[in-house]
């Protein structure tokens, strides 16, 4: 039995302090702190030094980090993003692929797969699946997607490789895309996104009733909220969905934080990275889905300006959440853990500090900066 103590607990919008939370590979229960420290079972503790003792974070939207990228090929590479990330808060993640060609998308399929499969043998965060962001989606919108790769909706190929893929953005305008979403949401446990796409008003509102769940990057590459024309965005808000904001104070206003709290929260908004693998680097020239991408002051952009990702790090976007809207952590941790882990189904395990679910945890300062980070009971990161 481990022990984690000294520090306050983030749990059901709650701070609970003079508590321990015990935990093997699974959260055991939460204790009196004088209580966990006596009991002869406990054979390792974990000082929070008075840290915030909160929930490992779920990035459902990454590309890449520390150099490398979901789309290079290699087993490797998924690992390298699984050990970087840990310094973020990540515990869980899903490996983002871009649009290319079949032929690259089903390789980095395979790898991802390959990775999971090895996953316990390695240190780091837990490979929860594939978000496919593309090849589905509208020119029109393509941000940083390559429009030399864009297909048709295809949903055998998706079908056939569900064992992996746990989220998918695709635009519903496009032709075949109403087949589409009502197959794979109806003969599949994959989560649907509309993203990238040029959709009206009524066309996002079908596809929310045709089973689309989610909103890409809410704001970017999509229609956006005008009085006469709401777009996606205004589907999106006025709808029960669930949206993704890349709070890194460039691909989205701070000002507007406030407001999508107000509108989506407590439970419908997820703070996500796009990171790309200058996550983590320095300012510099890189690559995302086969396009040169320059780095430089915390934005990254490809060649005709047009941003491409990000190098945004989770806990560094829950502190501008905090700090543009003035929440408290015990509320805006949500926005990290449960919440996107309910966008694909992975509740029962992820994201609270609950009896019975997966010992993965964080233990933030007042900065949100990360001191150490458990997943499923082991410390696969630690500031010091």
């Amino acid at each position: 039995m481990k022990c984690i103590f000294n520090g306050i607990i983030l749990l059901d919008g709650k701070q609970l302090e003079g508590k321990a939370l015990l935990y093997n590979e699974t959260i055991q229960e939460i204790i009196d702190e004088e209580e966990a420290l006596d009991l002869p079972q406990v054979t390792e503790r974990v000082d929070a030094r008075g840290g915030y003792i909160a929930p490992g974070f779920v990035d459902i939207h990454i590309h890449g980090y520390d150099g490398v990228d979901t789309m290079d090929g290699t087993v490797e590479d998924i690992q390298i993003i699984a050990k970087g990330i840990p310094a973020n808060g990540v515990t869980s993640f899903l490996p983002t692929t871009m649009t290319m060609s079949r032929e690259e998308i089903t390789m980095a399929l395979d790898c991802v797969r390959q990775a999971k499969e090895v996953q316990d043998t390695m240190i780091g965060a837990d490979i929860l699946g594939v978000h496919m962001e593309g090849p589905f989606l509208n020119v029109k919108f393509k941000g940083a997607q390559n429009k030399k790769y864009f297909q048709k909706p295809d949903a055998k190929y998706v079908k056939d490789n569900q064992d992996i893929i746990r989220h998918i953005t695709v635009a519903p305008e496009i032709e075949g895309a109403d087949e589409f979403i009502g197959d794979i949401s109806k003969n599949t446990d994959i989560s649907l996104s509309m993203g990238h796409t040029a959709a009206t008003f009524e066309q996002a509102m079908e596809a929310v009733q045709s089973g689309v769940n989610h909103v890409t990057h809410l704001f970017n590459a999509m229609t956006g909220l005008h009085h006469r024309e709401p777009g996606v965005v205004g589907a999106a808000l006025a709808s029960d969905i669930s949206c993704e904001l890349i709070c890194d104070n460039i691909h989205v206003h701070p000002g507007l934080f406030k407001m999508i709290h107000q509108v989506k929260g407590p439970d419908k908004l997820i703070l996500v990275t796009d990171c790309m693998r200058a996550g983590g680097k320095e300012d510099g020239e890189y690559s995302l889905g086969g396009q040169k991408v320059f780095v430089k002051d915390n934005s990254a952009r490809l060649e005709d300006g047009n941003l491409a990702g990000s190098v945004l790090k989770l806990n560094d976007a829950l502190k501008n959440m905090i700090d543009y809207t003035g929440i408290p952590v015990e509320e805006a941790i949500k926005y990290v853990t449960i919440n996107p882990a309910s966008v694909i189904n992975v509740q029962d395990r992820k994201g609270t500090l609950d009896s019975g679910k997966d010992a993965d945890i964080t233990v933030l300062d007042e900065n949100m900066e990360v001191q150490i980070t458990i997943g499923k009971g082991k410390v696969i990161y630690a500031k010091h």
